[in-house]
């Protein structure tokens, strides 16, 4: 068993992040321009755990997946920081698992 990151824990992590919390204030998605070409959704949600909450950016067919009210489960999450605000996201190697 892995052991569980905290929203604020992981505010200060880079990558490897381990997390679980509630889906709150899903926003609208949006099309952005890949850096390789082509388009891919994003949407912007905010994950609230019992210490507090942290962005969490949603990508392509993860946003179907979940709405306000989600446990979701981030395993190997890394987060990035963009105009000052922290951001978590499944990226690449990790993966996003709705709870309940």
């Amino acid at each position: 068993m892995k052991i569980m990151t905290t929203t604020e824990e992981a505010k200060n992590m880079r990558n490897g992040i381990n997390i679980e919390g509630t889906v709150e204030r899903k926003g609208e998605t949006r099309t952005v321009n890949k850096k390789a070409g082509g388009t891919i959704d994003v949407c912007d949600a905010y994950l609230v755990d019992d210490v507090g909450e942290i962005k969490l950016t949603l990508w392509g067919d993860d946003i179907p997946k979940i709405s306000d009210g989600s446990k979701v489960k981030i395993t190997n999450g890394y987060t990035n920081t963009f105009k000052g605000e922290v951001s978590l996201t499944k990226g690449k190697y990790g993966q996003l698992e709705v709870v309940s």
